[in-house]
């Protein structure tokens, strides 16, 4: 295992869980926001309501008697995802890749009985998965068909994109990729791969799983940093727009790209993990910093990003 001096941190620029926690988190993010992107039904209407596009939205199931109706909801889909609205690090979500004479499978191609199907959204409702442990409510969405781009990219799950907002620009961007590892879910901490984007151009730069760089997929042996991610101006100007929309000044955005609608807001987080910077190679507080040192400027979407664009690219470092 390595280890770094504390002041080899803070030369590279590295943010600590305390100084996000207090002086990004804790100062740039009002606590009466909070949940607007914790409670991701309020997401994604909020998101609709201004013209983001999202996941489609099949049902949500608030009782427990209301479970019995989600065979009707889900009729004549080829596939549907169920997730807590208040859940966290990706538990609790179940994707179902195939419906077949009232019989359901995962993506792995284990088959999953209506019994199943039916605990799990009980166990959501009862707040297994939620943050606090507080009472839930589920959410049916429709299943994601993944942009052809990232064929072989991905094991299994939907690859998604990550960028840290601050103060409205996006400052620093990575493709989360689910592995063999990670049971097709696309959290680091579970075993995904991570690859740093350039966040002038989406271009991978390096890539790291458990903490570690790798160069290829370890299940598909892929050649990770070949990755350009497409619609990149469009994920940008999403992931800036979430400001105003939720008025968190620290914030992360998950994206995901679908086939045929481009482009689609997961969810927000408004207390994203730091692992991106491992992913990227450097500290995310010189940026922090940089946008700071602006003060209080008013900049449009555009202008945010086409400025983040200019500055906090690959080519821009010194």
């Amino acid at each position: 295992m390595n280890f770094a001096w504390p002041w080899e941190l803070r030369r590279a620029g590295v943010l600590n869980m305390n100084k996000r926690n207090i002086d990004y988190i804790g100062r740039y993010n009002p606590r009466k926001f909070y949940k607007r992107v914790d409670d991701k039904l309020m997401t994604k209407q909020l998101a609709l309501a201004n013209d983001m596009a999202v996941p489609a939205l099949i049902g949500v199931v608030r009782e427990q008697h209301e479970i019995s109706e989600i065979p009707e909801m889900v009729d004549g889909l080829g596939g549907f995802v169920i997730k807590p609205a208040k859940g966290s690090g990706g538990k609790g979500i179940l994707v179902i890749t195939k419906v077949e004479q009232g019989r359901y499978f995962k993506p792995s191609g284990a088959e999953i009985t209506p019994s199943d199907i039916d605990r799990h959204v009980s166990n959501i409702l009862s707040g297994l998965f939620s943050l606090g442990g507080k009472p839930d409510v589920a959410l049916v969405e429709g299943l994601i068909e993944f942009d052809p781009v990232f064929e072989g990219y991905s094991y299994e799950g939907v690859p998604d994109i990550r960028l840290i907002v601050f103060k409205g620009f996006p400052v620093m961007g990575m493709l989360r990729l689910s592995t063999a590892a990670s049971d097709g879910k696309a959290n680091l901490h579970q075993g995904a791969v991570g690859v740093g984007l350039d966040i002038a151009t989406g271009k991978g730069l390096r890539a790291v799983q458990f903490n570690q760089p790798i160069e290829r997929h370890p299940d598909t042996d892929h050649i990770l940093t070949d990755i350009q991610v497409p619609h990149w101006d469009v994920l940008l100007q999403t992931a800036a727009s979430a400001y105003e929309m939720c008025e968190l000044g620290y914030l992360g955005t998950d994206m995901v790209l679908d086939s045929r609608r481009g482009p689609l807001l997961l969810e927000l987080n408004a207390r994203p993990g730091l692992s991106i910077q491992i992913a990227n190679g450097q500290g995310i507080l010189p940026r922090l910093k940089h946008i700071e040192s602006l003060g209080n400027c008013r900049m449009s979407v555009d202008d945010r990003v086409s400025y983040a664009k200019q500055h906090f690219s690959t080519a821009a470092r010194p």
